[in-house]
């Protein structure tokens, strides 16, 4: 039993159903700032206006603040209190100017939330409540305001000061100081602020918008890193080009700046007309990234800039309504990356994803709505459920609705609420009132939790020459949320015919009741069911299509995801069967296979998607309880078996998708993508050159794609090149911090049997910091999702990222609350395994002087279902 004295505090619980509109409202803001990384003061001038009818005094927002000044319309005042960190003034009238000063010092502040020092520059994250750490305000997304910002600084240590809007002035001051001022003439939020200072170098450019303006790009980086800006550079460009074409959506100011930053919480933020990143997102040359960088980069520079209006022009509410520009943001640069590339594999990947997070999210303690109904501490709210199934909500109204009405909708929420803070419902509404169709049964997506199941039944009626699909849906309960409602669920269908392999009928069906039936005429024989294409609907469907079925739809579905999912399922069930008797057939897999890697009309990237396996955690997620070493058992035999029975295949594949030089492009993302997949399957073989091969291949590369693959191929074996390699790969790269990041990486994922241990060293390692959220996601991150590995009977994978979790929250409690949520799987494991879970999870939760960040993740995992 804790001892009361030592017992952690409760925090306050936030519930969307206690919204009320803020009680004073902030027109205008100026902010002056006398910058330094040890010193900081903000002077802030607040225009301030009673908002309705009410006696309530003034509350500005603060935290970790104490202020040197208070005036109240010109005159120092007394008269206020902290109260938890607020300021509260009792004011007797409707309209003051209020004036406060404080002391900041960025260089301590390790939450990297509010003003903080990175590798010599001054920057701020503020989303979702760091402006309160900054200075006293309002710090609500509803209290929209227009800023007016002076910066004044030392010239040598900031020669760059840069913050939201366009600059109106600089100047030089004595003493090697200078200043900048800028003014954003669009209201906006605080969490929407940002201030960058530093020794900065720009790759500009220019845009002209679809009316004719002219707006100046700039990528802000440090001077070395100036050639590896190219790719985002162009990535925004086409992004301000996409906007326009497919949503008619144009930028606003003269300038948009942005900046990458090696200490972030965050990928990156979308601050008006000055989006910060974290540096991952922004630098690129074939040496130090990946393809997968690559993408992230387009996709993300994408969609920090599509907020301009999805979340900047029109913002939340509050913060139940996080999906508003979330959802809506995400779904719009997955179309964008959709649009320059591969569709197919694109929406492979993005399914991909949403599987291994969110659908675990939906089936665990942390599961919530895509609008929650309350929580703790809202930077937990920043979840795969408000991006991804938020995404795929927006997505479901595009089906629904068609691109016309849906663009219709969108423009009529653009027009309706530009400069306004609003809810979830006024999309929908939008939406609604623009096409014409009912949304009433819809909106249920934003309130109910859990991933729908549909059970799906095809039979044939000879004698009527139908066939008869038979849907039943159920909704999981969750956590707080039991007896569901039936959704509204499109789901895209098709039937095939087996002799022909034609596709007979394509149609759209809307789910809306427990069950329906369906009956299509002209099948004279019982056709094949491809469901859910397009993956129309986020949702687990149970169908009783036979391995022969799947085989058939792996081979001749002409929908792209759909012949991947067949694919997919044929090898789930072989896995799950294999861990469930420890035996299984591996003939129709690796059939299916052999047709696909023969087949020459088939996109190398998508052969590449459609051959691998699904991972350990995937095969988990299918199962009652989760057995990690009879699934990585099963799951390898069945690699070996397909590396030996398809060798020659591999071998060729390999060869043929060698590249003479590097280059950005989707066929040639697709032949290194097929080649690496190539290359682990013979190594899973073991067969007696993959080590020769990958080492080869490690040397020769040039790029970062091939080079990694080999290393990762490498890392996973016992080959005497292994640790040749991985000395070969820090040695080269030491002086990245990108790069070393793949480094403790690949080894976190190792498959070996030592790889505790490796993760153990690597913590004492001198390039390992918790000061860096990279690098702590870097190790722990990736050991965590390391299924075996992470889940060893003894334990010591728990208590490894236990002990990281506790050190890192006093530093760093965002970061340290997302690296949670593996932890918190442990119903979903054998009885050994939950009572070493759970035990880690009661020493995080006794834990004195916790975050609430932490508290909440940790508490709601060990909550009674």
């Amino acid at each position: 039993m804790l001892d009361a004295m030592n017992a952690p505090s409760v925090p306050n619980v936030v519930h969307r159903e206690d919204y009320h509109p803020p009680d004073w409202l902030v027109p205008s803001v100026q902010l002056d700032f006398n910058l330094s990384a040890h010193g900081t003061r903000v002077h802030a001038t607040l225009r301030v206006e009673r908002n309705g009818l009410h006696d309530r005094p003034l509350r500005l927002d603060g935290d970790e603040l104490q202020p040197l000044q208070v005036r109240v319309d010109g005159e120092e005042t007394s008269n206020w209190i902290l109260d938890e960190g607020a300021l509260l003034l009792a004011l007797d009238g409707d309209a003051f100017t209020i004036e406060t000063e404080v002391e900041l010092n960025p260089a301590a502040n390790t939450k990297l939330m509010g003003l903080y020092a990175s590798n010599g520059l001054l920057c701020t994250q503020c989303e979702a409540e760091g402006f309160r750490r900054i200075t006293f305000f309002p710090d609500r997304p509803d209290v929209l305001s227009r800023y007016h910002v002076r910066m004044e600084a030392d010239r040598e240590a900031y020669p760059i000061l840069l913050c939201n809007g366009d600059p109106v002035g600089r100047g030089e001051l004595a003493n090697g100081r200078h200043w900048v001022e800028w003014n954003d003439p669009f209201p906006k939020p605080a969490y929407l602020f940002a201030l960058v200072a530093g020794d900065l170098h720009a790759n500009r450019d220019s845009f002209v918008t679809m009316s004719g303006r002219k707006v100046d790009l700039a990528i802000w980086v440090r001077e070395s890193d100036l050639p590896k800006t190219a790719h985002a550079m162009a990535a925004l460009k086409t992004s301000m080009k996409w906007d326009e074409d497919v949503y008619g959506r144009e930028y606003d100011l003269a300038i948009f700046n942005i900046v990458a930053v090696d200490d972030f919480n965050f990928g990156a933020m979308e601050n008006k007309g000055l989006n910060i990143f974290n540096s991952r997102y922004i630098l690129a040359d074939p040496d130090t990234a990946t393809d997968l960088d690559y993408d992230a980069i387009l996709g993300v520079v994408a969609h920090e800039y599509f907020h301009n209006w999805s979340g900047d022009r029109v913002t939340c509410r509050d913060w139940f309504q996080l999906s508003l520009k979330e959802g809506f943001t995400v779904f719009r640069d997955q179309c964008f990356s959709a649009d320059q590339g591969s569709a197919a594999v694109r929406r492979i990947e993005d399914v991909r994803m949403l599987r291994a997070s969110q659908f675990q999210e939906d089936a665990g303690p942390l599961a919530h709505p895509v609008r929650p109904e309350s929580y703790i501490e809202i930077s937990n709210f920043y979840t795969a459920t408000i991006y991804n199934k938020g995404a795929e909500v927006i997505r479901m109204l595009h089906t629904l609705l068609g691109q016309e009405k849906f663009r219709a909708g969108s423009d009529l929420y653009f027009e309706r609420h530009d400069g306004q803070a609003v809810t979830c419902e006024d999309f929908v509404l939008a939406m609604e009132e623009a096409s014409g169709v009912d949304l009433g049964q819809f909106r249920l997506w934003y309130s109910q939790a859990g991933t729908p199941h549909v059970k799906a039944s095809l039979t044939h009626d000879a004698s009527r020459q139908e066939a008869v699909l038979k849907l039943e849906q159920s909704v999981p309960d969750t956590p707080g949320q039991s007896n569901k409602l039936p959704m509204a669920i499109p789901l895209k269908i098709a039937l095939f015919n087996r002799e022909s392999a034609n596709r007979e009928i394509e149609q759209l069906e809307i789910l809306t009741d427990v069950e329906k039936e369906i009956r299509i005429a002209g099948f004279a024989k019982h056709p094949v069911l491809s469901i859910n294409r397009g993956f129309s609907a986020p949702i687990i469907v149970e169908s009783d299509r036979s391995a022969s079925d799947l085989a058939f739809l792996s081979a001749h579905d002409d929908d792209p995801f759909g012949r991947y999912e067949a694919m997919q399922q044929l090898m789930l069930d072989t896995l799950v069967s294999a861990v469930s008797s420890g035996t299984a057939d591996h003939g129709p897999v690796i059939e299916a296979v052999r047709n696909t890697l023969t087949n020459n009309a088939l996109d190398p990237a998508f052969v590449a998607e459609a051959v691998l396996l699904p991972s350990e955690a995937f095969i988990g997620d299918q199962m009652l309880v989760v057995d990690p070493d009879a699934i990585n058992s099963a799951r390898d035999a069945l690699r070996r078996d397909l590396g030996g029975s398809l060798e020659g295949l591999w071998r060729g594949a390999f060869a043929a998708h060698a590249a003479k030089s590097f280059e950005y492009s989707p066929e040639a993302k697709g032949s290194r993508r097929l080649r690496n997949v190539s290359l682990g399957y013979l190594a899973g073989a073991s067969v007696s050159d993959a080590a020769k091969l990958a080492f080869h291949q490690f040397e020769t590369a040039d790029n970062m794609t091939d080079r990694l693959a080999a290393l990762g191929t490498l890392a996973n074996s016992d080959a005497d090149e292994r640790v040749a390699a991985l000395d070969i790969f820090y040695n080269r790269y030491r002086d990245n911090p990108l790069v070393i990041d793949k480094w403790f990486t690949t080894q976190a994922l190792s498959t070996r049997k030592d790889t505790i241990e490796a993760v153990k060293d690597l913590r004492e390692h001198p390039d390992f910091t918790l000061q860096n959220p990279n690098r702590v996601r870097a190790l722990a991150g990736a050991f965590s999702v390391n299924q075996q590995q992470f889940n060893l009977a003894d334990g010591s994978g728990y208590r490894f990222l236990t002990d990281i979790l506790l050190e890192l929250d006093p530093i760093n409690p965002q970061t340290a609350a997302k690296l949670l949520p593996p932890l918190g799987r442990w119903r979903r494991f054998d009885a050994k395994r939950q009572g070493l879970m759970k035990a880690q999870l009661e020493r995080i939760v006794g834990q004195a002087g916790l975050s609430k960040d932490l508290y909440e993740q940790a508490s709601k995992s060990l909550a009674s279902e």
